[in-house]
Order: C-alpha cells, then sequence, then structure tokens
C-alpha cells in the first residue's frame, strides 16, 4: 500500500454523476484510512470563487483554483478529490500537470439521458434555448481524449462505478 496521495479529477456534463460518485468514493478511501477532502465545483464557486461568471476566461479560473487546492492538499498526503464539470481539456491538462498524481475521471452520459434525469428541467429549457451558455448544449465540453477511468453513467451502476475507480486507484498504486 502506497503512503502518496492522488487528485482524483471527475469531469463530466452537468448530471452525469460526477458528485454523486466522488461521495461514494470519499468513504471507500476513508474506510481505507485515508485523508479525503472533496472539491465539489458548485461549492468552491460559492465559496472560493464567488463573484465568477460563466464566460470561458471565468470557467477557467474557477478550475484553475480548484487545481491550485488539489495540489496542496495532494502533495501533503491527502487524497482531493475534484467533481467539476472542467469542460475545457487545456485547463484540465494543466492541473494534471501542476498536481502530478492525477486520475481523471469521466463520467460519460448521453445528454438525452441527462435530460431525463434533471429534476429542475435546466437541459430542456437549455434545448429550447431558454438558458444560454448551457455547457453540453450551445457552451462547449471537451471530452477527456485519454482518461484513466471513464464510468458510463447510463449503463452502469453506482456500485459498478465506484468499485471501477477505485480499482483505477488501486491500479496506480496509491491504494
Amino acid at each position: 500500500m502506497s503512503d502518496k496521495a492522488c487528485t482524483i479529477w471527475f469531469t463530466g456534463l452537468s448530471g452525469s454523476g460526477k458528485t454523486t460518485i466522488a461521495h461514494e468514493v470519499e468513504k471507500a478511501l476513508r474506510k481505507a484510512n485515508k485523508k479525503v477532502e472533496i472539491l465539489d465545483g458548485d461549492v468552491v464557486r460559492a465559496n472560493l470563487s464567488k463573484g465568477l461568471g460563466f464566460s470561458k476566461e471565468d470557467r477557467d479560473t474557477n478550475i484553475r483554483r480548484i487545481g491550485f487546492v488539489a495540489h496542496l492538499l495532494t502533495r501533503n498526503g491527502v487524497f482531493c478529490i475534484c467533481a467539476a464539470i472542467s469542460p475545457y481539456k487545456e485547463v484540465r491538462n494543466e492541473n494534471r500537470k501542476r498536481i502530478g498524481n492525477f486520475i481523471e475521471v469521466y463520467t460519460r452520459c448521453p445528454i438525452p439521458v441527462l435530460k431525463d434525469r434533471d429534476p429542475k428541467g435546466l437541459y430542456e429549457k437549455a434545448l429550447k434555448g431558454e438558458i444560454k451558455g448551457f455547457t453540453g448544449v450551445d457552451d462547449p465540453y471537451e471530452a477527456p481524449e485519454n482518461p484513466e477511468i471513464i464510468c458510463d453513467t447510463d449503463k452502469e451502476s453506482l456500485e459498478q462505478s465506484v468499485e471501477k475507480v477505485i480499482a483505477g486507484i488501486k491500479k496506480a498504486g496509491y491504494l
């Protein structure tokens, strides 16, 4: 078992399961007596990135801030689980390079399924043009090209996705 920690970076569209899987992975890591913190995109945006909008520049700034905190935690032996849409490859790759001990998890789910899951009806409104700048609809989402782990959340149970992430952390030598 390794004494090194890593950042587990969940990326995917809104409603794809990032936060849900992240919290279950957190529980599993705590059971293994690991120090763990979750940096959820919505929580960070409300606190550390308050005042930022949703322009590309503001989204990039938010993701860089999450990456900076993840870097500090990881280098100090804390498993850092980041759950943020993080739509742009370039900034995710910057964070990968800065952090080093980095596992990217792509929570992949098709928009029709996300629309059906969406309790607030945001996808439906975005698809009708009632909401502008919605990631994956009229604002870009650049899917990872080579993530360490892909969770197809429209086909896998929560338990299967969590098992896949834990297996990936073990395979990378962090557990």
